[in-house]
């Protein structure tokens, strides 16, 4: 399977009415990455991203803000996240089995639901994730019950740098930690992106071009 990787612009307008501004923005924010790649996708078959597009665009984005790339993480995130978990629960209920414990069926019925609910916690932190960088900040949305947001200025990154588990690598995956250069700001991680040389080259070029005089204006 091939994945595409394309840049993503978006422009806010200043001169547009806030309605059609807040339209236009969530249309094609809608238009990201469904999870393993970057490319286009409609909104009604990402609809995790579209309600997260909709809060980006009327509380985060500013005017005149120009979006470069908006992020999910791979799907592999919730099956490697899930993984400490399932495996323990797995042991043991092998080791159940093999003990010959009596009423088995219901430590089967207990691991079963312990993997369920482990894999629902998984798939809602991965629906509420989005990577979003711009021409003045790099942004990170996580979060459940409510959304957190990381925002820091691409002038006050210090550095980027890829750190990759033993299951990223083998999936050809990896994790971006952003570095404040101020310490006291916390710094921040794109977990388990694709392609992340890539998403780190363009993160670094934004970097550049921020500290070198900005990005001007969009055609």
């Amino acid at each position: 399977m091939k994945w595409s990787f394309r840049k993503f612009r978006m422009r806010i307008v200043p001169s547009e009415g806030p309605a059609a501004q807040g339209a236009s923005r969530t249309t094609e924010a809608a238009a990201v990455c469904a999870g393993e790649g970057v490319g286009a996708a409609p909104a009604a078959r990402v609809p995790a991203i579209a309600s997260l597009a909709s809060l980006l665009t009327r509380h985060v984005l500013r005017d005149g803000e120009l979006v470069l790339l908006i992020l999910k993480p791979s799907r592999w995130f919730i099956l490697i996240n899930s993984m400490p978990t399932i495996a323990a629960a797995l042991i043991i209920l092998g080791a159940l089995h093999l003990a010959r414990a009596p009423h088995f069926h219901l430590y089967f019925e207990a691991a079963l639901f312990v993997i369920g609910g482990c894999l629902t916690w998984y798939v809602l932190q991965w629906m509420g994730r989005l990577y979003v960088l711009t021409d003045q900040r790099v942004l990170r949305l996580a979060g459940i019950f409510s959304i957190e947001v990381f925002d820091c200025p691409l002038r006050r990154v210090s550095r980027t740098r890829i750190i990759r588990t033993p299951r990223e690598q083998v999936l050809a995956l990896g994790s971006i930690e952003i570095i404040p250069s101020d310490e006291d700001r916390p710094c921040a991680l794109w977990q388990t992106v694709c392609r992340p040389r890539e998403v780190q080259e363009q993160i670094q070029g934004a970097i550049r071009r921020s500290r070198q005089g900005g990005w001007g204006t969009a055609a």
